[in-house]
Order: structure tokens, then C-alpha cells, then sequence
């Protein structure tokens, strides 16, 4: 029988899951999978889209529905659960008596902690997190994993207060409030937002650039275009620079592993 796989999110076109997946399907001789998108504009029509696609394994979950998704699974596996957003949906087929099952993974965690470990130094004892969507979630639990302390920084008050209510201990910062002596003390800055995301490759997060320093580690989870604004710029002040790509291929590899099992 066909399995088939999928990415969810809106919109795609920036995606590389479809390309990294089919690869995989050619040199792993597994000619009996696909892996296709399906760009929803609103996350109620998930049912349905499984519903139409009865072949359907698994799916990968993108902006902006890491979170919103949650109500409509069955199951959060604990890493999911503690991280309160989901990248990875595994579909257990029902029967004639019992409708099938969708279980909640985040492989965000997975991906990011494999994919930043050779790049942390002493230095790197503080971070900002830009953005406060479900990728934010998984990058920071991973850092508070390794000891290192995060603030997260949003573009609004009611955003801080959403982040607040789901955890009353979360540091934030709003981007006007960004200072030089803020920056030059978070040597590791994470951009979890989609600025700088194809087609919009011009534009990056609102940032005081001028006072990094080559000690800044600058991490994107971006990685269409391969080097982002956000990058470009501090590269040009000397800081180090790691984009998403490699994130992508270990939350890939995770994500299959727990489709397989």
C-alpha cells in the first residue's frame, strides 16, 4: 500500500521538506511513499484534509500552526506536551469501528539542539529569542535543557501577555526596548520569526546590528534563502552565523523515525 506524507502551514512556497523528503524516497528505494504539501488557510481543515487523503502517514506542521493545532490531536507525546507546540503529526490508521488517531510530537526540539550543540561557547550563557510562535517554544526549552538563560522579545504588549499567561515566569522584551548594553549581554541571539523568509528576503528583525560583536552567535531558523538578512548583517560585524538548513534535515530525520516506529 502507498504511504503518503505531508507538510501542513500557509503559505509553503518557501519550504524545502517536499524536495528533502523525495530525495530521501529515491536513494532509500522506498517507491511506495510520496511526500506532498498542503498549504491551509485555516488549521479546521485538517480533518477533512485527512479524511480526502486516506493514505496519509504522517505530517510535518509549519507557520503558523505549531500551536493551534493542538486542540485537534488525540495525543501529545511529553516532549510536545512540556513544549506546548507541535511540528510532527503521527496518523494511526483507524478501523471500520474506531476512526484513526493523530499524536502530537515537536521534532523542533530534536532539530535544534543537535543542530546549535557545535556552536555553543562559555560565552553563550544568555539568550534572545525573537519571536513568541511554537518554533520560540522549542528553541527555548532546548537552551533553558542546556543552562542557558532566555528572554524572549515580541512586537507588542498583548503578545507579552499571551506568553505570560501560558508562563508566568517567561522574560520578555518588546524590540523598541532593545539596547546596546542589551545586546552586547546576550551573546546568542535566535530569530524564530519568518522575516527574511522567501519571497520577503530583504527584510530582518528590528535589532540594534550595530553592537554585536565577533563573540555574538547569530542563529536563524530560516533557511530559504540559505543566508537570510538577519545573518548578512551580523556577518558583516564579524559574529558567527548559523542558519536553519540543518535543523531542518535532523527535525526531518526524527520526524520519520516516529512515523516508522
Amino acid at each position: 500500500m502507498n504511504k503518503t506524507y505531508g507538510l501542513i502551514g500557509f503559505p509553503l512556497s518557501h519550504s524545502f521538506s517536499k524536495k528533502y523528503f523525495t530525495e530521501k524516497f529515491v536513494k532509500e528505494n522506498s517507491s511506495d511513499c510520496e511526500y506532498n504539501l498542503y498549504p491551509i488557510d485555516n488549521i479546521d481543515q485538517l480533518p477533512q484534509l485527512i479524511t480526502d487523503n486516506p493514505t496519509l502517514c504522517g505530517l510535518n506542521v509549519t507557520i503558523p500552526y505549531k500551536e493551534s493545532v493542538i486542540p485537534l490531536l488525540d495525543e501529545l507525546d511529553e516532549t510536545a506536551k512540556a513544549v506546548g507546540a507541535v511540528n510532527c503529526i503521527k496518523i494511526v490508521s483507524g478501523t471500520e469501528y474506531q476512526a484513526s488517531r493523530l499524536i502530537g510530537y515537536n521534532t523542533d526540539v530534536y532539530g535544534f539542539r543537535q543542530s546549535i550543540k557545535p556552536f555553543l561557547e562559555i560565552q553563550h550563557e544568555r539568550a534572545l529569542i525573537l519571536g513568541t510562535g511554537g518554533a520560540s517554544k522549542a528553541v527555548a526549552y532546548v537552551l533553558k535543557e542546556i543552562g542557558i538563560e532566555c528572554f524572549f522579545v515580541s512586537r507588542s504588549k498583548e503578545q507579552n501577555a499571551r506568553i505570560k499567561n501560558q508562563d508566568s515566569g517567561a522574560k520578555i522584551f518588546l524590540y523598541e526596548e532593545l539596547t546596546d548594553y542589551i545586546i552586547s549581554a546576550f551573546k546568542l541571539i535566535v530569530n524564530t520569526t519568518p522575516l527574511g523568509m522567501y519571497p520577503n528576503i530583504n527584510v530582518a528583525p528590528e535589532i540594534p546590528y550595530k553592537s554585536l560583536l565577533p563573540s555574538h552567535l547569530l542563529y536563524d531558523l530560516v533557511y530559504n534563502p540559505i543566508e537570510t538578512e538577519f545573518l548578512k548583517r551580523g556577518k558583516l560585524l564579524g559574529a558567527s552565523t548559523v542558519n536553519g538548513l540543518s535543523m531542518l534535515h535532523q527535525q526531518a530525520e526524527e520526524a520519520w523515525r516516529i512515523w516508522n516506529k
